[in-house]
């Protein structure tokens, strides 16, 4: 199993948060069965202030690529990432139209 850590901010406005969390109480049941079908096995979402982090535990048969393939496939979860932009801003050092960013582990103990 691999795991992966990403971030990515939110826009700093209390109300648009509170929104933002509304909607992850209630993900959608398409988003959750895209999430599964591409092969992540457990992710959280966590938040400080704007600041968001996601951790994901994937499978040996995921792959970004396939799931990127696979998003731009489903309607559903087009929908969903569109509605999520009016919520999210990148985070500083993303390229243009990035999302979550991947995050490189410093520290580990084992």
């Amino acid at each position: 199993m691999k795991r992966y850590v990403m971030a990515l901010d939110l826009i700093n406005d209390p109300q648009l948060i509170k929104e933002y969390e509304d909607y992850h109480r209630e993900v959608w049941p398409e988003i959750k069965r895209s999430i599964l079908d591409a092969g992540v096995e457990q992710m959280e979402i966590y938040r400080f202030e704007n600041r968001l982090f996601m951790n994901m535990e994937v499978g040996e048969d995921f792959s970004f690529e396939k799931k990127a393939a696979m998003d731009a496939a489903n309607e559903k979860v087009q929908e969903w990432e569109q509605l999520m932009w009016k919520y999210q801003a990148a985070i500083p050092g993303a390229k243009p139209g990035e999302k979550w960013v991947m995050m490189s582990k410093i520290f580990e103990l084992v």
